[in-house]
């Protein structure tokens, strides 16, 4: 048995004043709808938290700092590929706050984070950005002919 696999890397980060807001993200992908936290893709060569800095200010207009790895979110996609999002926050950044193509970004109080009409997912993903306990949100299709999804956390 092999000891690869395909993998597509991803980020997101989750933003905060010090306040008690945190900046989010109201995208327009049609494919992963809602209110989610900056992030992308990491590029071919380019490091992880280059990757995150990289996406959050193309998203937001800010230049961030003091990245934080706090977790992952992965699962199994059809094709076999991991897709996974490597998970950071941070409470360093200057710039002026501006959205991008990629849709609207504001700053919400974290308290009402989940009123919000969310991205599938979040509200467990939101678990591991918060609970130093927590490293992992995990996917896998419980029934594939159901295409049923489970989520856990670890």
């Amino acid at each position: 048995m092999s000891k690869t696999e395909p993998v597509l890397f991803t980020n997101m980060c989750m933003i905060s004043d010090g306040k008690g807001n945190v900046l989010v993200q109201d995208r327009l992908n049609p494919n992963w709808p809602g209110i989610t936290f900056p992030g992308g893709h990491v590029e071919y060569g380019e490091s992880f938290t280059d990757a995150m800095a990289r996406e959050v200010f193309e998203e937001t207009g800010l230049t961030v700092s003091n990245l934080q790895l706090c977790g992952l979110k992965d699962w199994m996609m059809d094709d076999g590929t991991r897709y996974m999002i490597l998970l950071y926050k941070t409470d360093t950044y200057s710039g002026d706050l501006r959205s991008s193509e990629e849709g609207e970004v504001f700053w919400t109080p974290l308290e009402k984070f989940l009123e919000l009409p969310l991205a599938d997912g979040m509200p467990m993903t939101l678990k591991v950005f918060l609970e130093d306990k927590l490293s992992e949100h995990y996917f896998y299709k419980e029934n594939v002919k159901k295409d049923k999804w489970v989520e856990l956390l670890k």
